[in-house]
């Protein structure tokens, strides 16, 4: 269960555009806010004005997160929700990690912005440290997102968890089923999505589709003619049967708990799938995986989880597993 979330703000409407979001979070999540926000040493003498912004913030969040709290008392018991603010001085991403660890914070809400074109999530690079070395679930929301998908804003929530199989993607199936229990399943709409991607074709191969092939480096072999779009569909008609069991056994899990599920197969690049598939939908939330790359000091996302951010015009949970 999520308890206590983390907002840094910067001061900027760029960073207020998650206000949206830990209102709604707050108040149907039952989640103690901490608005942080990190000064420079050298603006040491804007101090005041600085914890005058934060204390505002407190007072704006926490009436709107207990509105919305009221307004879903009659379907659970909430406890109060507590907003606070604090004022540091240093660099951001090494005392909002910091400020985390010490006080015991298990989701870290953040704002980003895209560069002309949507092509890249950025918050220079603070985001980027905190995701390549904290532990804790972050959820990102990119400033200009679409009215029609901001999480709470409809009565039914709609997540998407992009799954490949792996026990690293399956991660963040508890996150999921977490959020859903505590917004209320009768609210919470979960989506499968499972990409099928065709084969990689050998070098050995010709590279024209849809003739025959025969190995060039065994000419023995040129009675074994492969037709290679044949052979691609009946690998994809095996891959689609395998990803749709796999789906099944996923979807009963979420069932079991009276959670509303449904899987969807795709065929093509996985991450130009998603996307596609995301920004064609009002998806409020997609949940994914991140992993720590062995021996280095640096977030491997996975070029898939990393294009989609790049792509994606929806808020994303990225969950590290290592």
């Amino acid at each position: 269960m999520y308890q206590r979330m983390l907002v840094p703000l910067d001061g900027s409407e760029l960073a207020e555009v998650v206000f949206t979001y830990a209102k709604e979070l707050a108040g149907r999540l039952d989640l103690d806010i901490i608005l942080l926000h990190v000064a420079r040493q050298a603006a040491e003498n804007t101090l005041p004005m600085r914890k005058a912004y934060i204390e505002r913030a407190v007072e704006v969040i926490q009436r709107q997160s207990q509105e919305i709290q009221d307004k879903t008392a009659a379907k659970k018991e909430g406890k109060p929700i507590d907003v606070r603010g604090e004022v540091v001085i240093g660099y951001a991403a090494d005392e909002i990690l910091r400020f985390a660890d010490e006080n015991k914070v298990d989701l870290i809400l953040m704002a980003t912005h895209g560069r002309s074109g949507i092509k890249r999530w950025t918050m220079g690079s603070v985001a980027d440290k905190i995701l390549r070395v904290t532990k804790i679930p972050v959820w990102l929301v990119r400033a200009g997102m679409p009215d029609e998908i901001v999480y709470g804003q409809w009565p039914t929530t709609t997540i998407l968890l992009p799954l490949d199989g792996s026990e690293q993607a399956e991660s963040v199936l508890p996150h999921a089923e977490t959020l859903a229990k505590q917004r209320g399943i009768e609210q919470v709409d979960v989506v499968l999505l499972r990409v099928c991607e065709p084969p990689s074709r050998p070098s050995y191969y010709l590279a024209e589709p849809g003739v025959t092939y025969a190995p060039l480096s065994e000419p023995e072999a040129i009675e074994s003619h492969i037709n290679w779009q044949k052979y691609i569909e009946g690998e994809m008609v095996k891959s689609k049967q395998v990803a749709g069991e796999y789906l099944e056994k996923v979807e009963k899990r979420f069932k079991d708990s009276n959670i509303s599920v449904r899987s969807e197969i795709l065929e093509g690049r996985a991450a130009e799938e998603i996307v596609e598939y995301a920004n064609k939908n009002p998806f409020n939330l997609i949940v994914m995986s991140t992993h720590p790359r062995s021996g280095l000091r640096r977030l491997v996302y996975g070029s898939v989880t990393e294009n989609v951010l790049q792509g994606v015009n929806r808020p994303v949970l990225l969950v590290r597993t290592d």
